[in-house]
């Protein structure tokens, strides 16, 4: 190879990784290690980069799967690894070795970090990919044997018993040095790209789960992650990846530029060394364009944010299992806040953050699946933050971001959907929030493309966009769940509507009309399938296809009682300010007349008759005095009725209030959720024929 010109392909044929992945054990104090870890690339910042370098090397990995039970270089290289790790901590606090960075001397020590990194995380997700768990403790054992053992270790018995030598473990001890960087070394221009492969390698370490076809796998490596000395730094480690997500560091310039030269990276290693391996990585990989998009270099954020989902959704409601990634997570106060906050129980909270940075940050950037996550997790479990953005007066900023996310939701994922209905419900449950949502104006909402709208108040946007996905949800998805939440929240708000647009008023109307449209449908369906059985006795056919009818049926009127609860709740608390909504139920009146007599709805239809039998009476007296009134001219009436309107003329139903509930299980939803987000977001390449945890279509 030399200082010619290389390809990916000849990976294989490079001297230092052939005799790295051979069986000649080599120290770790050996000078090899410097001669194999001086190369520079640019970083794969993309799924496309990562699977070219893992295609590439996928024969040297599995000669190293091999051989290193033998040579136990890859431990070797994970002491390496530990060793580099803890100088950098030290010297990256230290003045003197920054401005050796800058002047280049240091930046060779720190590529050579990053890149024993790389290779380990590459050597281990070829082992998690390949081999079962207890093989790949086996693999990683060497070191703490005093020769190479055939057994296969079991994972159940090294978690109850420790390594058979009683040595602290290899695999864990790498765990703490990682966790321990991102801890303690400062995100800087050239510690930056460390951060990144050490969070990239956690997520490769914990990623067993995807391979495991079930949700409650016992791994060693979540235990070491979850309960192991690195757990009491949680809380330390969940303020970091918050801090990330943040401030959106972007990745520096230099280290995602076309072609970066070997010497601007490698001063003072010879150019021999350092034209070998680094041709081969960055021919035919390192001349992809430099990505536009400010979202796309904020990469140390992105992956922050999804360690952060990853570490904050496993074991969260088995008996006797901690998660202290997640208490943290949830139990951490405003740093702004004056006194002493008092977590559960009266503890003190883990930790305190801005919640100011952290709320505008969610205003900025709530466009993914992995923030909406995020912020759903907080404001279900986290009640200092709950608090927070619940007494912000410019809580547009955040409900606008959710509202445009099912607005687009044919570009959404029917889990995004879901959860940014879900949070939409948590802040239904406040009552200040369903007050405050009504007297805040919009204006010019140019992304809601229906209908040019001007001005209109944020509680009636949040109606419009909720209806818009009720009935999309109607014609694409079906999803009786996802109904019930978008009613749910608009039920919590219609005791406090206010001032609602004539547009949404007629939208409100018109899904009821879509609904009767929908009932009458099917009932004409089921009558049309008994009528073709004189006997009464329906083939196995018809007899499913009938059952089906009667469950959509059911179904159906479930949600048209809900439209009705919400309709007849305005009238009773909020009628003197809705006069559109009065106009709009007359102009329609046709609609609720024949379900007066129906035995589902009768009761809450008694209501509505009673208001429109109101205002009919007074059109028509004033009908008789001026032919055809205008629209303003009947609205003026309403409004003149409704000064006079008896306000205990309307039966009391009790009030509507829904509160969102998890599921018993939670984790069969979100830890498979969370893992389709690494495997489309992280950046990383996973392999589709090794992934049994979730169905790729899923999202």
């Amino acid at each position: 190879m030399g200082g010619t010109g290389s390809s990916l392909s000849e990976l294989g044929e490079n001297e230092f990784l052939r005799r790295f992945v051979g069986k000649e054990s080599i120290d770790d104090t050996d000078p090899f290690w410097e001669q194999l870890l001086s190369f520079s690339f640019n970083i794969p910042h993309s799924s496309a980069d990562a699977r070219l370098i893992e295609e590439s090397s996928q024969n040297l990995c599995k000669t190293l799967a091999h051989s290193n039970l033998h040579s136990g270089n890859l431990c070797a290289l994970v002491r390496v690894f530990n060793k580099r790790a803890m100088q950098l901590k030290v010297s990256a606090q230290n003045e003197d070795f920054r401005r050796a960075v800058l002047e280049k001397e240091g930046h060779v020590f720190t590529w050579q970090t990053y890149n024993a990194l790389f290779i380990i995380r590459r050597s281990m997700k070829y082992f998690l990919e390949m081999l079962s768990e207890g093989r790949i403790l086996q693999q990683l054992s060497v070191l703490v044997r005093t020769k190479p053992s055939s057994t296969v270790l079991n994972v159940e018995d090294v978690m109850e018993n420790g390594d058979a030598d009683g040595d602290e473990s290899l695999l864990e001890r790498f765990i703490q040095t990682l966790i321990q960087l991102l801890i303690e070394v400062p995100v800087l221009n050239f510690t930056y790209v460390i951060h990144l492969e050490t969070i990239n390698t956690l997520l490769v370490l914990l990623s067993v789960q995807m391979y495991i076809p079930r949700i409650s796998h016992k791994s060693l490596i979540t235990e070491y992650i979850m309960h192991g000395k690195c757990s009491s730094d949680a809380h330390v480690l969940v303020k970091i990846l918050l801090d990330q997500f943040i401030k959106r560091e972007d990745c520096p310039a230099e280290l995602l530029r076309d072609s970066p030269k070997p010497a601007s990276f490698l001063y003072g290693i010879s150019a021999a060394i350092a034209a070998g391996i680094w041709a081969v990585l960055t021919l035919g990989y390192g001349t992809r364009s430099k990505p536009d998009d400010r979202e796309d270099r904020a990469l140390l954020a992105n992956q922050s944010l999804l360690l952060l989902q990853v570490l904050t959704n496993h074991y969260t409601h088995e008996k006797g299992i901690h998660n202290p990634y997640r208490k943290a997570l949830c139990n951490f106060a405003n740093s702004q806040d004056g006194g002493m906050p008092i977590g559960p129980s009266g503890s003190l909270p883990p930790f305190k953050l801005n919640s100011a940075n952290l709320y505008e940050a969610f205003c900025n950037h709530l466009k993914d699946d992995q923030s909406t996550l995020l912020l759903y997790l907080l404001l279900h479990q986290n009640i200092n933050f709950r608090n927070y953005v619940l007494s912000r007066t410019n809580i547009d900023t955040l409900v606008i971001p959710l509202l445009k996310i099912l607005y687009n939701a044919q570009e959404r994922n029917s889990h995004h959907i879901y959860m940014t209905l879900i949070i939409l419900l948590i802040l239904s449950e406040d009552d200040s929030f369903n007050k405050c949502v009504h007297e805040l104006m919009v204006k010019q909402v140019t992304w809601y493309t229906d209908r040019t709208i001007t001005e209109i108040t944020l509680g009636g946007l949040i109606v419009l966009v909720v209806i818009r996905t009720i009935q999309y949800n109607m014609t694409r998805m079906r999803d009786k769940y996802l109904h019930t939440n978008c009613l749910a929240a608009l039920a919590n708000m219609s005791s406090q509507f206010h001032s609602l647009h004539p547009y949404v008023t007629q939208r409100i109307v018109s899904l009821f009309e879509l609904l009767i449209k929908k009932h009458d449908k099917i009932v004409e369906q089921l009558r049309a399938s008994s009528a073709l059985e004189p006997n009464g006795d329906l083939t196995q056919d018809a007899e499913v296809e009938h059952d089906d009818l009667l469950s959509d049926l059911s179904v159906l009127e479930e949600v048209i009682r809900m439209v009705l609860e919400i309709i007849n709740s305005c009238l009773i608390n909020m009628l003197p300010h809705n006069p559109h909504l009065v106009y709009t139920l007359l102009y329609k009146q046709d609609l609720f007349t024949s379900f007066k007599s129906h035995p589902k709805f009768q009761d809450i239809i008694q209501n509505i008759d009673t208001v429109l039998t109101y205002f009919s009476v007074r059109l028509e007296e004033t009908q008789e005095e001026h032919d055809s009134p205008s629209v303003h001219e009947v609205l003026g009436i309403i409004k003149q009725g409704m000064l006079q309107w008896p306000r205990d003329r309307l039966r009391k139903f009790p009030e509507l209030k829904f509160r969102y509930v998890e599921e018993d299980q939670p984790e069969e939803f979100f830890i498979p959720y969370v893992w389709s987000l690494v495997y489309h977001s992280s950046n990383m390449y996973w392999d589709p024929d090794r992934v049994e945890l979730f169905s790729l279509n899923a999202t």
